[in-house]
Formats: C-alpha cells, structure tokens, sequence
C-alpha cells in the first residue's frame, strides 16, 4: 500500500467480495496497511479498479488448498477471514458450499496462528443463528445457532453454521494467543462498488428490473454494508472481545415496505416496482425457472426477528435506517448500470 502503516498489516481475505470491499475501503481509510486474497490474479487489477485502490497488494489464495497461504499471513497484525462460498441457487450436494465453508475458516485460522496474527475477525451470518426454530421465536440474540436437521436449513444455512462452529471448535482447543470474534449480518443492503455484488441485492435488483409480477410474502432483516464493514473494524481493534459474537441486523423488513420505500424514493425510476402481492402458488411456479426464487421459498411468511443490542453495548454500533440503506442501494444498481433501463 505505499510504505509501512503506522497502525499494522490486516489480511482480508475474498478481496473481490461486497462486504470485503467495503471492509478494506474502511481500512485503508483508517490508516492500516491492507493485503487481500482472490482465487485468481487474473481479476486483480479489477478488483484494484472496483475498490478504487490502484496499489492495493493481493495475493492467489484458494479455500480448499494450503496454497499461498502462508506468504498471505506473513508480517500480518490481523485477519479479516471474509471468504466464503455464497450461492446463485441451492447446489445440488450441499457439500459444494459446505466443506469450502469450513475448510477455508480452518485453514485461514490455522495459517493466521502460525504466523503469529493477534485476532481474526471471521464474517458469519445470521443464518448461523436464526434458522430451525419455530414461528414466533422472540428475537434471536448471539446465544442461538440455527438447527441445522430442520426441514428449512438449506445448504447455505448449513455452510455458514457448521463453519462458525468448526472455527470456534478449533480455537478452544488450539487457539493458544490468538485472538476469534465473528460477525453475523442479516440480509447486507446499500450501495454496490461494482458487478460483484452480493446475493441479497438481488431482492431490490429484481424490483427495479421489474422480474417479479408482484411482491411475494418474504421479509428479511437488513443492515447496510457499510455498517457491516464499520462492526468490522471495531471488532478488531476494540480490546476484550475474545470469543465474542455479534449479530449484525437493523430492523426486519417486508418485501411490500422494500417497494413503498423505493416508489416514495424513487419516483419514475422505480415504475417497474410492483405494488400488487404475489400468492404464494405463483412464486413457487416461478422458483422452477430462477435458482435465487427457488432458494427463498422456505422463507415464504417466515418473520425472523433479532436483536443487535450486544453490538450496541459493547462498541455503540447501530445501523442507519433501512430507507436509506435501501435508496442508496437502488440508486447505486442504477447508475452503475446494473438494472434494465
């Protein structure tokens, strides 16, 4: 990055992420010295354009091999562990994102305690924790996971909760000095710095676009990506927080409430919206035909409340409103040309 920061080396890996680039902008902005990790050099000077970092220095590393780890952690103060497999659709053996998962959290701690790192910060989610539970559970806190031998634990419920499992398994038993805290965000909304965005924009991509017929009944918590890369940070730096879990989710939200805020807010630019309601059968009909559709069925009327109050207390996070959030989101799909005009 330019000469030796007075701050320390973080390592971020899955560079070419949503959350991992707001993440290593948040960094860089705060004065730390920064390496990513992307499976392949090929895309770096993309990534270096996209985060608008022309001399950020990266490094190939793979989740599923030895690889280049090492040099990756070398001279490294910490470690943002933020890669991890994020699916279009449900595979159809849910081992694809499963061992990837935890294999890749294993092998980024184990590099990390190697070389001496004092805390690894690792992106979980809120699938780790709020799924396999009844209907009308209270608001879920840190000290629930999600019961992953329930009928709507899905592949990608399983991958997040097995490796947050696995990675805290193998620091109470070989963690030694080193340091673990994991985030665990809800759906992540906002602004988006390129095409690689994540999977949860696709809710508010798909409303502009106007791919959906009608607005389904499915909710989600939101938080905003740059509160997201925000907890990040503190997370690292703040004292006392071995162990520590934080759930990372602002308030729970509607998919009719996502297109009152976008017709209020945007005006003409939100005319393909929907405002009529889609039953229940004709969502299903269309998930034959759209792999991100056909993962959200099981969420169809489900309401998962949390609370993010330990975050609050502990490093007085919070995240903006879900109306700005959703606004800055749509407005940034638009003009970086992502939604159909």
């Amino acid at each position: 990055m330019g000469g030796e920061s007075q701050k320390g080396k973080v390592l971020v890996t899955g560079a070419s992420g949503y959350i991992a680039g707001f993440v290593i902008k948040a960094l860089v902005a705060d004065g730390w010295q920064v390496r990513g990790t992307i499976r392949n050099l090929a895309r770096a000077a993309e990534v270096r354009a996209t985060l608008g970092l022309p001399n950020l220095e990266l490094v190939a590393c793979d989740l599923m091999s030895d690889a280049g780890w090492a040099e990756a952690m070398a001279g490294v103060d910490y470690v943002q562990h933020i890669a991890s497999p994020i699916p279009a659709g449900e595979p159809k053996d849910p081992n694809e994102l499963i061992v990837p998962a935890r294999e890749g959290a294993l092998r980024a701690l184990r590099f990390a305690q190697a070389a001496g790192v004092k805390r690894v910060v690792m992106t979980s989610s809120m699938a780790a924790i709020a799924y396999g539970h009844p209907d009308g559970s209270p608001p879920f806190t840190e000290a629930n996971w999600s019961n992953i031998d329930s009928m709507d634990a899905y592949a990608y419920i399983k991958s997040k909760t097995l490796a947050e499992r696995a990675a805290r398994d193998w620091m109470a038993a070989h963690g030694g000095a080193m340091e673990y805290v994991s985030i665990n965000p809800a759906a992540v909304l906002g602004p988006v710095l390129g095409a690689d965005f994540s999977t949860s924009l696709e809710v508010v991509k798909k409303l502009l676009d106007g791919a959906l017929p009608g607005l389904p009944n499915l909710g989600f918590g939101v938080v905003d990506v740059r509160d997201v890369a925000a907890l990040h940070v503190q997370a690292m730096v703040t004292a006392g927080l071995n162990g520590e879990r934080f759930i990372a989710q602002g308030r729970f939200i509607w998919m009719r409430e996502v297109a009152e805020v976008l017709k209020a807010g945007l005006g003409a630019k939100a005319k393909r919206v929907p405002t009529r309601g889609l039953p229940n059968w004709l969502l299903k009909l269309l998930a034959n035909f759209d792999a991100t559709l056909k993962m959200v069925v099981p969420e169809l009327g489900r309401r998962r409340d949390a609370s993010a109050v330990h975050a609050l207390q502990l490093l007085g996070w919070k995240t903006r409103d879900e109306a700005t959030t959703i606004l800055d989101c749509a407005n940034s799909l638009i003009e970086k040309g992502l939604v159909k005009g």
